[in-house]
């Protein structure tokens, strides 16, 4: 994908967090600010009954209700229409923001823009932000799977409420979420008080950008978490042949997609001077050239997986079997 293309893209977010963590909150926020920029919302509700529009403040941006359950495979045909429909007025916003129902997996709203042909050339996810509540995590944690794989999800991790919690408290429940997921921004915020730049327009799945907030993005861990999700990251110097690549990773996302939330890395592939980024949601991935290596950058493929039953040496074998 060209660097001008990219750019024609609308970048969309999707904002997830567990039922009461601060989502509507974080979201009015946005809409209030004075940041210059205008976003098409969409609000996904979960009941017959939408009340969540109502709860969103009035402003200039669109807001539109799915009502009536989880983004899930019935709802995505009504996302796309909706995107499609967005697209039509593409000069009267910026960016779209959708927010989620604080039960559902973020998954199918991110696969969406993977697997709509239209959707995937006219728009970009730019970033999946949680809302993690401080002080009622650890709870959620142990009764509900949703709250780690939203956390697992997440490129962006905002850590409300803390005003809720001590000093240690807030420590503990930032090394439970570095636990699930390692690679994550984490902004720690009372009433969603995050600036907007941080959490908009982020290019969150730009491996390079993530490095340059987060430089120990890369560092292998050492040892397993005997946690339900967890996170892994390799890097190969030699370059990949693309075919070995695409097999290897086809076959493991058919094996093992449902455990695999989130894959992306950047690749380095023999015989081409672009840099090749990979993301993948579940089964479904996308993937595209993201422009030349830049001059002093040096030339190596790293990758990231967030999952469940993660085997570190069978996917370190794996990853390092496609070399050139």
């Amino acid at each position: 994908m060209s660097a001008s293309q990219t750019q024609d893209q609308v970048p969309v977010t999707v904002l997830t967090g567990y039922l009461g963590a601060g989502k509507t909150t974080l979201l009015n926020r946005i809409l209030t600010e004075q940041h210059g920029r205008k976003y098409a919302v969409v609000v996904n509700e979960f009941g017959e009954l939408g009340i969540d529009n109502d709860l969103v403040v009035d402003t200039d941006e669109e807001v539109f209700e799915m009502n009536n359950g989880c983004i899930c495979c019935t709802v995505r045909g009504d996302l796309i229409r909706i995107v499609g429909g967005l697209m039509k007025r593409r000069d009267r916003f910026d960016g779209i923001i959708i927010e989620t129902t604080g039960l559902a997996n973020p998954a199918p709203v991110a696969q969406t823009f993977f697997v709509d042909d239209d959707v995937r050339a006219r728009t970009r996810l730019d970033a999946i932000v949680t809302v993690v509540d401080a002080k009622h995590l650890p709870a959620r944690l142990a009764d509900s799977h949703e709250a780690a794989d939203q956390i697992a999800f997440a490129d962006v991790i905002v850590l409300n409420k803390t005003d809720l919690v001590t000093p240690a408290e807030l420590e503990a429940v930032e090394a439970r979420i570095r636990e699930i997921n390692r690679f994550a921004v984490i902004h720690r915020a009372d009433h969603g008080n995050v600036p907007v730049t941080q959490l908009l327009d982020q290019g969150a799945f730009d491996l390079e950008r993530v490095l340059a907030r987060v430089p120990e993005f890369l560092t292998d861990d050492a040892h397993e978490h005997n946690d339900d999700v967890t996170s892994l990251s390799f890097s190969v110097e030699e370059d990949l042949d693309a075919e070995k690549f695409n097999a290897w990773i086809g076959a493991l996302l058919a094996e093992q997609g449902q455990d695999l939330l989130r894959t992306k890395g950047i690749l380095a592939y023999k015989g081409d001077d672009r840099r090749f980024a990979f993301q993948a949601v579940h089964m479904i991935a996308d993937g595209g050239y993201i422009g030349p290596w830049r001059p002093g950058e040096k030339r190596e493929s790293r990758i990231v997986f967030i999952g469940r039953n993660l085997n570190r040496p069978r996917l370190r074998r794996g990853f390092e079997a496609c070399r050139a």
